[in-house]
């Protein structure tokens, strides 16, 4: 009886998780390939059953082979996607490699399974599509993973560490640089790993048209019975199958403004939201919870977002501080979530000023109960919104009372207007581009259809006296303009001024004859007398004769500012010290009377802290009470994040703790490590600024 209850949990939870894709999918057909060359598997015929029911339970047809002759570019197009389960070696000819090669880049799927990252060494193209070769792996045992991304398909369901058993390989190399990590291993929850610092184990990729999805779970056959497993497989196939949308683009030097961590985040207005398993949950309203603690000029924002059904919300940006929410909409700009209102309020808009492309956004969107991930591309009062992955709106700020600099927030709508948001997430750009051709004002010249320019035109028809002016540019700390050309012309320079055509100069440029009117190349030059604050940038053109050159884009270049370096002084007087002055990854971070030495010089740069070139890094990413710190090789990770509390603190974001002397003691050696925020002695800190 106890065993037959706990089977009808199991299929219960199973089909919980199946349920939202049968519902949403229109039918399609996958070939699952398990072809060994080398070691085998006897998980296969395991992982092949699992799959036969997730299509049986989500409306597609399973095909199964270990025969390479099915890989003809006839037989492929039967397809949507293609899972490599459990291969090893060398199992696809010259021949076969060019016909699956072919079916991928002109938009099929990939899904890799474990043992898929040990097959095709000789390949390039299947590096690439796999994403990383297997290198090595310790004996089978229990491990945590950290689930980065809980804003797709196939990890939604899991938990922020999720904890199983299975074989877990390392990898040759790391694939972060080229696709998007969903998870990766803690390497304080098992033994015998080769890799040092990140290791992802789960990730996504775009390559062409293709998609490529693989996950190193897989090894063991229990695996298989596995319902957090089988959803995960599920959501990688849906992927692959182009039935969910990801942004799979790769994502580094983000740092984390919600992740189950309130802190720096206001309520305006009436209603809330509520803050559970890393998530928040609209309740009533109208109102607007803010990211109270910094505003933001140039930046790139992303979150994810779900509705429940017909439901309204949005993101808003540019906004100035206020308890009152309605400050935002006076001020600042909203990206609209509510998918039937008009067409300049509906999901993407930029809410009463411009629509989204209907189309693209359509083809993009996630429907409701599934997540959807935006990213709102701001560069100065030019506003870009992404929907998981696909550019949908682009809108340019022309009110000089209002502007895209300032807080971020999102609104609860009102009761009944469900909307959950997660992963909020945002990376400051020192750098600030300008599309040429969507200038506010010009003389003479007019956009070009080219092929070849950054979103497909050019500024061109430029002839001598031409200008073009681009209003409300951010000129704060800009340092070099960064033009991309382009002339098969006598070329020309470009005057950068600002106020007006005739205002004052702060650099110019010769443009050259590129060698053609398709050959792109950069041009730049220093600025000086640069004005700080929102300014009309003018673009001037001078030459001989006419059709001097073409422009595609331009880039503000601000240079960083300066990384702050010094001690860190906490309780007692006693100094943020690395032990024995010691680089080892893992070397102990403890309290020590100030010395002056370089084992407490630490530099603020961007979310982290570093002394003797490593990062002030959290054990594995750990968020349980009393984690130690310790010194770690930079990885951009969350348990290198820390932000600046107002009391003194040292947050990192992702835990939702605080930097603490161990037991409040101020002895000699203390360990540092996270503990519940309490504003106590022990963890108030004095910064270098």
């Amino acid at each position: 009886m106890k065993r037959a209850a706990v089977c009808a949990a199991a299929t219960l939870v199973l089909t919980a998780l199946s349920s939202p894709a049968s519902a949403a999918d229109a039918p399609y057909d996958v070939l699952v390939f398990s072809k060994t060359a080398a070691f085998r598997h006897d998980s296969i015929p395991a992982g092949v059953q699992a799959v036969r029911d997730l299509g049986a339970a989500n409306g597609f047809t399973v095909t199964t082979t270990e025969d390479a002759a099915e890989f003809t570019a006839r037989n492929l197009a039967k397809y949507e996607a293609v899972v490599f389960l459990n291969t090893t070696g060398d199992v696809l000819n010259d021949t076969q490699q060019t016909a699956f090669e072919n079916y991928i880049r002109a938009g099929g799927g990939y899904v890799g399974v474990h043992a898929a990252a040990d097959t095709e060494y000789d390949w390039p193209f299947y590096e690439h599509l796999v994403g990383a070769y297997f290198k090595a792996h310790p004996p089978t045992q229990q491990a945590g993973i950290k689930v980065e991304n809980r804003g797709t398909a196939a990890t939604a369901h899991l938990p922020q560490t999720w904890t199983r058993t299975d074989e877990w390989y390392d990898y040759r190399t790391n694939p972060r640089s080229t696709a998007r990590v969903l998870a990766s291993m803690d390497h304080n929850t098992y033994t015998g790993w080769q890799t040092t610092g990140d290791h992802p184990i789960t990730w996504c990729k775009t390559l062409d048209r293709g998609r490529s999805f693989y996950t190193g779970v897989g090894h063991t056959a229990t695996s298989y019975g596995e319902a957090a497993v089988r959803a995960l497989l599920l959501g990688g196939i849906r992927y692959a199958a182009s039935r969910t949308k990801v942004d799979c683009r790769p994502e580094v030097g983000y740092t984390t403004l919600y992740d189950g961590s309130t802190t720096g985040w206001s309520q305006a207005g009436p209603g809330g939201f509520t803050n559970t398993d890393a998530t928040l949950s609209s309740t009533g309203g109208m109102g607007l919870y803010w990211y109270s603690a910094k505003q933001f000029t140039s930046y790139s924002l992303k979150l994810d977002w779900k509705l429940a059904g017909d439901d309204n919300s949005g993101v808003f940006l540019g906004f100035p501080p206020s308890t009152d929410p309605m400050s935002a909409v006076d001020n600042g700009y909203e990206v609209q979530i509510d998918p039937t209102d008009t067409p300049d309020r509906t999901t993407g808009s930029v809410y009463g000023f411009k629509a989204p492309d209907t189309a693209a956004r359509d083809a993009a969107l996630n429907p409701a109960g599934e997540w959807n991930d935006f990213e709102l591309l701001v560069e100065g009062e030019r506003l870009r919104v992404y929907l998981n992955g696909t550019l949908i709106n682009d809108f340019t700020n022309t009110n000089p009372a209002r502007s895209l600099a300032g807080h971020i927030g999102i609104q609860n709508h009102g009761t009944g207007d469900d909307v959950s948001f997660r992963n909020v997430r945002i990376k400051e750009l020192t750098d600030q581009v300008l599309q040429a051709e969507s200038f506010s004002t010009a003389s003479g010249v007019q956009p070009f259809a080219k092929s070849g320019a950054h979103n497909g035109q050019t500024l061109g028809h430029i002839d001598p006296g031409d200008w073009a002016a681009y209003d409300n540019v951010d000129l704060t700390g800009a340092g070099v303009f960064r033009a991309r050309v382009v002339s098969g012309g006598p070329g020309g320079t470009i005057t950068v001024r600002t106020g007006s055509p005739t205002g004052p100069v702060l650099g110019s440029v010769a443009v050259p004859n590129t060698g053609g009117w398709t050959t792109f190349a950069d041009v730049r030059t220093p600025l000086s007398a640069v004005p700080n604050g929102p300014h009309n940038l003018h673009l001037t053109f001078t030459g001989t004769g006419s059709g001097l050159f073409d422009v595609d884009d331009v880039t503000l270049v601000k240079p960083p500012p300066e990384p702050v370096s010094g001690p860190i002084v906490g309780a007692g007087g006693k100094c943020v010290d690395v032990a024995g002055a010691a680089t080892a990854d893992g070397t102990k971070v403890q309290l020590w009377s100030c010395n002056g030495t370089n084992a407490q010089q630490w530099t603020h740069s961007g979310t982290t802290w570093q002394a003797l070139g490593k990062c002030l890094d959290v054990a594995g990413a750990g968020t349980a009470e009393g984690t130690k710190v310790h010194l770690w090789t930079c990885n951009g990770t969350v348990a290198q994040d820390w932000a600046v509390g107002t009391d003194g603190s040292l947050v990192n974001p992702h835990s939702a703790k605080c930097l603490a002397a161990s037991g409040g003691s101020t002895a000699d050696g203390t360990q540092l490590a996270i503990s519940t925020c309490n504003g106590g002695a022990s963890q108030r800190w004095t910064i270098p600024r």
